[in-house]
């Protein structure tokens, strides 16, 4: 059986809001964690669906009131995870939308229900 290439579909990212882009604004350059996430958008940048996606049935109630139908997650660390949204920005752009971060591995079961 032959493996079927993976379509990569390039995107531009952008932070939910302005208080979400000044928090990652202000980690230090040299910050692990501001690390990880630039390592993380450009991998986004270069694929929006690089991380793994989230069930719909378990993205929870504060999400989807924003709209947001779709989540996907990427592993920063053992313990440290990003989740951001994909959307069509244009006929021809995909906008990847990242929502938040958790650097608490027990608030993001939590958050969704794990």
């Amino acid at each position: 059986m032959r493996k079927s290439k993976k379509i990569l579909k390039a995107s531009k990212v952008i932070f939910e809001n302005e208080r979400l882009k000044r928090t990652y604004n202000s980690l230090p350059s040299k910050d692990s964690l501001k690390k990880r996430i630039d390592k993380t958008i450009k991998n986004i940048k270069q694929n929006a669906f690089y991380g793994e996606p989230i069930s719909k049935k378990l993205i929870p109630d504060v999400y989807k009131r924003k709209g947001f139908t779709n989540l996907f997650w990427v592993a920063l660390s053992k313990e440290w995870r990003l989740i951001y949204s994909v959307t069509a920005f244009n006929k021809i752009e995909i906008l990847a939308i990242i929502l938040e971060w958790f650097t608490d591995h027990k608030k993001y079961e939590r958050k969704f229900k794990y």
